[in-house]
């Protein structure tokens, strides 16, 4: 089923005992990118998951003085990004939920609603790893999840030993990648988008066209 919605996707689970798979890859996707489908393939393949869902945030609070774009445009471009692929979805809990968005609180959703044999595999960036420490409740959320860390654009391998000492247990909970290498930034699409320079290539063409047609990005720091 393309683009299914989280409610679909985890109750269709629900119960079902056949140690299903799931990973999930969050941000503000903003917009986003092939980077993000690179990273969604990659695990999934490497992990041997049966679905990749894509969250978009709604208030991510560590980036409460960063503007973002209005989530109905950052929802549509992903589920035009994954539109016809079978075992990616979408879940809007995040941007439906009231107030700034947790990690712990989407996972703890998404558990109410899985069967008991089913692993939950949270994809972040090796700069996300790095901040864990920050999170809310980050002790909680490594016993809710596998953490699957990948390389971002100018992050630097996180010092598991170091991270350890702050969340006892992590280093247990985390899978570390080195591909894919991927040198894409959504912030660089943006300014490039500003400038009128192409970015035909980072995104998938029906992002790009959604951009171009919405007018996203041209003035200022557009969200």
């Amino acid at each position: 089923m393309p683009g299914r919605e989280i409610r679909s996707a985890v109750e269709s689970w629900n119960g079902n005992g056949d140690g299903m798979k799931l990973g999930l890859l969050g941000g503000t996707f903003d917009p986003i990118h092939n980077g993000h489908l690179a990273v969604a393939e990659e695990v999934k393949d490497r992990l041997d998951l049966s679905e990749v869902l894509f969250v978009p945030a709604g208030q991510p609070w560590l980036k409460a003085d960063t503007p973002v774009s209005p989530a109905e445009h950052r929802v549509a471009m992903v589920r035009l990004a994954i539109a016809g692929i079978a075992h990616y979805g979408t879940s809007t809990m995040e941007v439906e939920r009231e107030g700034p968005s947790y990690t712990l609180d989407t996972l703890a959703e998404i558990w109410h609603r899985l069967g008991s044999g089913d692993d939950v595999y949270f994809i972040l960036g090796w700069d996300g790893l790095s901040q864990l420490p920050r999170w809310h409740a980050p002790e909680r959320i490594i016993r809710l999840c596998r953490l699957v860390a990948v390389p971002r654009p100018g992050a630097t391998r996180p010092d598991l030993a170091a991270l350890e000492g702050s969340i006892p247990g992590l280093s247990e909970r985390v899978i570390m990648l080195d591909k894919p290498q991927v040198d894409i930034s959504a912030s660089d699409i943006r300014e490039r988008t500003a400038r009128g320079v192409s970015i035909t290539g980072l995104v998938p063409q029906v992002v790009e066209d959604y951009i171009r047609e919405q007018g996203l990005y041209r003035t200022g720091r557009q969200a």
